[in-house]
């Protein structure tokens, strides 16, 4: 069994330090709180990447506000996304009249979030905007609106954080790249 000090060893790059990523939360829940003041806030988390993101910066914002769970395919196990996109789970409450906050943990091509956008849309939310940790540019295929962002990476196959590959390596307290040996071993 693989303990994280190991499981770093997979790691060929930390692009973002657990203390980064802390200090650049706080400063999203902080914009969060500042701009939801009074008002009914709903934080949809996109499972699982997502939820470490979520279980941090939910601790940070300041004003009352509830959560719900979405969970999205378009990976599979692989690298690549599939373009296909299925929702798994849906959400337990409507989202009709209240202001929601999208909580993604990356932004490549866009293609997911672009159709959990749309789907929520039809929904009639007072209001609907996004919340994504990590955005590659240099990927995106559709425009999708960046409402708070933590951080512009570069095109590269990143875990920690939430962010895995093949269901391993989320619990890593940093961002990193993974080694390309470290891929293979674990297909």
């Amino acid at each position: 069994m693989k303990t994280e000090g190991s499981l770093r060893d997979d790691v060929g790059e930390i692009l973002i330090t657990e203390e980064e990523l802390q200090a650049r939360i706080a400063e999203i829940a902080e914009a969060i709180s500042t701009d939801y003041q009074g008002q009914d806030l709903l934080l949809v988390c996109i499972l699982k990447g997502a939820m470490v993101f979520l279980s941090d910066l939910m601790r940070c914002i300041s004003i009352l506000h509830k959560i719900d769970f979405m969970a999205i395919s378009s990976y599979g196990a692989g690298t690549e996304t599939s373009g296909v996109v299925r929702i798994l789970k849906d959400l337990d409450v409507s989202i009709e009249g209240r202001n929601v906050l999208v909580v993604e943990d990356i932004i490549d091509t866009g293609l997911t979030l672009g159709y959990i956008f749309r789907n929520l849309g039809t929904r009639q939310p007072a209001s609907l905007r996004t919340c994504v940790l990590l955005n590659k540019p240099e990927r995106r295929l559709t425009t999708v609106p960046l409402d708070y962002l933590g951080f512009e990476i570069p095109d590269k196959f990143v875990v920690g954080y939430g962010l895995d590959y093949g269901g391993w390596y989320r619990n890593l307290r940093f961002v990193g790249v993974l080694k390309l040996e470290s891929m293979a071993s674990r297909i």
